[in-house]
Parts: C-alpha cells; structure tokens; sequence
C-alpha cells in the first residue's frame, strides 16, 4: 500500500508529464468533434468559455490567431492557469520534503 509521500510523488509526476503531452499533442488535436459544453447541448447558445481547451492549446504552440479566433478570453487565463499550475507543483514537492 502507497504512503502518502509515494501518492505525492506520483502526483507531481502526472503534474510534471502534462505539459509535456500537451506539447506534443498537434497544436488543432482539439479542433474536431463534438462539444461537451452543457450550453451548447442543453440551450444551443455558446458560454463565455467555449473554445477554451482548444484556445489554450493553440496559445501552448504560440498560435495567437487562431487562440483568439476560439476565445479571446484564453489571453488572460492562460496565465492565471500557469500562476496556478506552478502553485500546485511548489506544494507538491513542499508535501514531499
């Protein structure tokens, strides 16, 4: 049975191999298919974060563009995302020392 510092470092891990996966994943891997936003299914009206994933992942490969083109908002909660993501590793790694 895993300890709580193993379940950390696993975490960080899985933390750690995301941008990497995002990176190598083709800037447009989101652009197809069907959405899954509730608004789009349930009321056919787009919310304020539709196009986000797809948005984000253009911003990762410096598409702005097309980033803007799906969400314009993208420009401001990628970085409030990344001040986020950095704040969850630091803890992280502070649960392990």
């Amino acid at each position: 049975m895993m300890n709580r510092k193993n379940l950390n470092i696993v975490y960080l891990i899985i933390l750690l191999v995301i941008p990497i996966v995002l990176l190598i994943l083709p800037a447009d891997y989101f652009d197809s298919g069907q959405s899954i936003c509730l608004s789009v299914l349930i009321f056919d009206t787009n919310c304020y974060a539709c196009g986000m994933t797809r948005a984000i992942q253009h911003l990762i490969h410096f598409d702005f563009t097309t980033a803007l083109g799906f969400n314009k908002l993208s420009i401001i909660v990628l970085p409030l995302l990344l001040v986020s993501y950095i704040t969850t590793i630091k803890k992280t790694i502070d649960k392990i020392k």
